[in-house]
């Protein structure tokens, strides 16, 4: 077993657990709640919470499919759609550019969760792709004579 496998899969299945579950929540609340989070001038909230709800669905296969692919050993294309998937966290801080929204502290602190399952995966496929790349001192050719 591989060492992207064998030391990788269990902190990627934590990592993205805990983005799903922080998603979903937050995702649900401002796609239901749409009108209590600050607007992009111009956007409907009727629209806005349809892109709300249809980003977390993308945002989710995206990270479905990296998850897939990393279990499968195609770790180039795993981390790139990990690397998507990692959005869906990190958008979300995209909030308070319009304002801070007047939401239950509940699911204030979501948006903090989303940005943290985000980052998480962002220093989780560092660590993959530098493991991926790594050069040993077998792996070298020697350049003397």
């Amino acid at each position: 077993m591989d060492v992207l496998q064998e030391k990788g899969l269990t902190p990627l299945r934590v990592i993205l657990s805990f983005s799903l579950v922080s998603t979903t929540i937050h995702y649900a609340h401002n796609a239901i709640r749409v009108a209590d989070y600050p607007q992009l001038p111009g956007v409907p909230t009727m629209v806005a919470g349809i892109v709300v709800a249809f980003a977390w669905v993308l945002f989710t296969v995206f990270g479905w499919l990296g998850y897939r692919a990393y279990r499968e050993g195609r770790y180039p294309r795993a981390l790139a759609f990990l690397l998507v998937y990692s959005l869906a966290g990190m958008i979300t801080l995209g909030h308070f550019l319009t304002g801070v929204p007047q939401i239950p502290a509940f699911y204030f602190a979501t948006i903090f969760t989303d940005a943290a399952a985000g980052l998480a995966l962002w220093v989780f496929v560092t660590w993959a792709w530098s493991a991926l790349n790594r050069v040993t001192s077998r792996d070298q050719v020697s350049t003397q004579y």
